[in-house]
């Protein structure tokens, strides 16, 4: 069964409106215009709320890059936010980027109550956690808040670096920050015989690794799932597929992880969806996960 799933924690979050490809956010007490490729639909709120409300709007120069325009020159450029479950307590630096990025997916919290709730009822004293692709490190901070050994993965080094911020402001400790293309690490860690209790994906639909691997969402992804499900404990695990990619079906996602992995169990399956006060959804990428214990 296809689910739909949207955070239920969030209290430094709020997606207010969204429609006619933007979307009005409230990030701690900052609310912010940025765009939105998969809001087609018309505005719910009028657009002199929108004008009213928000502090700072995003403004593209191109498909990739723009700036950021503010009402009041005073609004900080960085601020920080936590999240909350009630395994975890986690903060976040958010930044304003050339990008429209501020350094976090707020969608993505469900994929962190999952983890930290396996992570807990695991019996093994401190399951050895995977985060590939990490970013600025939402997962990675969830899972060793919840009493992981947590080593993070990712092709940039800034975001290693942001990321190693946010364990800081999080008061964590003993993160492993690995620097690297993903799909080699798997490959070195495969023939290192190495084993992991959970695992966590959540790949671009394009990108670059350090020295200059291609990485695209649908020529590699098959070959990833292949490798990675091989690290898995054979005992005691869980994985999280996620993939923002406007091509991309929670079937396909279950056709890979059951193609990968046959002895699957506990497979989930569907889409991850932003509430908006206003009543819309934001569809915001599709997952699979799964769990043995």
């Amino acid at each position: 069964m296809i689910q739909l799933l949207t955070p239920t924690h969030w209290k430094d979050y709020e997606l207010i409106d969204c429609g006619d490809f933007e979307k009005l956010e409230r990030f701690g007490n900052v609310i912010l215009i940025r765009p939105e490729p998969q809001a087609v639909w018309s505005k719910v709120l009028p657009q002199s709320e929108w004008q009213k409300l928000h502090h700072i709007k995003f403004k593209g120069r191109s498909a990739t890059s723009g700036e950021w325009l503010k009402k009041n020159p005073a609004t900080p450029d960085r601020w920080h936010i936590e999240y909350k479950n009630p395994e975890v307590a986690i903060k976040f630096r958010l930044a304003l980027t050339s990008f429209k990025h501020l350094g976090i997916f707020p969608e993505q919290a469900v994929n962190w109550d999952y983890s930290s709730q396996l992570i807990k009822k695991f019996k093994t004293p401190q399951p050895k956690v995977l985060n590939l692709f990490a970013y600025t490190g939402g997962a990675s901070l969830a899972a060793q808040s919840a009493g992981a050994d947590t080593t993070h993965v990712d092709s940039i080094k800034q975001v290693v670096n942001w990321a190693n911020e946010n364990q800081e402001l999080s008061g964590l400790t003993n993160i492993r920050w690995v620097v690297e293309d993903a799909l080699k690490f798997v490959k070195r860690e495969l023939k290192r015989g190495k084993k992991y209790n959970g695992i966590i994906l959540d790949p671009p639909a394009y990108g670059h690794g350090p020295s200059g691997e291609k990485w695209k969402l649908e020529d590699h992804i098959n070959e990833m799932m292949h490798d990675v499900v091989q690290l898995l404990d054979p005992e005691e695990h869980f994985l999280i597929l996620n993939a923002y990619s406007l091509g991309f079906s929670s079937v396909i996602i279950e056709n890979l992880i059951k193609s990968s992995y046959p002895k699957v169990q506990n497979l989930e399956c569907g889409e991850l969806y932003l509430q908006a006060t206003s009543g819309v959804k934001l569809p915001l990428g599709v997952f699979g996960k799964f769990f043995k214990m």
